[in-house]
């Protein structure tokens, strides 16, 4: 059986992120909380979106810059636990984000006169960034060519496909799982991806699940 033939083939597009910091920072909790009311909302997607572009696998526990930094210069196991288990996705759009880390911030302060507080080389030092999006040469017109060049692509790929475009977009889907479903007719397949969710996990890992979906359908198409 001939390979179904794509509609429009798949552009495969790197980035690459150019960071600016701001002049804002949180040397405790309670100035973390009226910082994260203050920044530019670019700053927010920056410290949660943006942290699956940047963070290690030795990271991935905390979900966000906001829980990192609760866990690795204050120290406060509470407030961390509570800053991880917010995934960004489930918001719709960065201003509810913001309002809900502000609210988790404020509720953990509450009843206490004081916070912990650091010296600035250990503050929390807001950023945004800017994405530059990078060609990369490879393009797919069936799902043998996609699963090749999505096993090959440099993970930045996998964020800008993936994370970058349905945190940006209107779409609740990614340009993954949108190209599966309008230019091979792959519905199913695309529900699969839409469903697998980056949060608290790598861009490799997330690759390494897609190209599990992506051997499991070619399969099927075996005769």
């Amino acid at each position: 059986m001939a390979p179904r033939v794509a509609k429009r083939p798949f552009t495969f597009t790197g980035c690459v992120e150019l960071r600016q910091t701001l002049d804002v920072h949180a040397l405790d909790e309670r100035e973390l909380g009226h910082r994260l009311q203050e920044v530019p909302a670019e700053s927010i997607f920056f410290h949660t979106f943006g942290y699956f572009l940047r963070h290690r696998p030795v990271t991935t526990a905390y979900g966000n810059d906001f829980a990192r930094w609760a866990a690795l210069e204050l120290g406060d196991r509470t407030l961390t636990e509570r800053l991880a288990v917010v995934d960004p996705f489930a918001f719709p759009d960065v201003d509810a984000l913001r309002e809900h880390l502000v609210t988790i911030v404020q509720d953990h302060l509450r009843g206490r006169d004081e916070s912990r507080r650091v010296e600035f080389d250990r503050a929390f030092h807001f950023q945004r960034s800017h994405l530059v999006e990078v060609p990369l040469g490879l393009t797919a017109t069936n799902l043998t060519e996609f699963r090749a060049g999505l096993a090959s692509v440099d993970a930045s790929a996998i964020y800008l496909h993936i994370v970058e475009t349905r945190a940006r977009s209107e779409r609740s889907t990614g340009d993954f799982a949108e190209w599966l479903r309008t230019s091979l007719d792959l519905s199913a397949l695309a529900q699969r991806f839409d469903h697998l969710d980056p949060y608290l996990t790598t861009l490799e890992r997330v690759r390494g699940r897609l190209l599990g979906l992506l051997d499991e359908a070619l399969e099927s198409e075996r005769p």
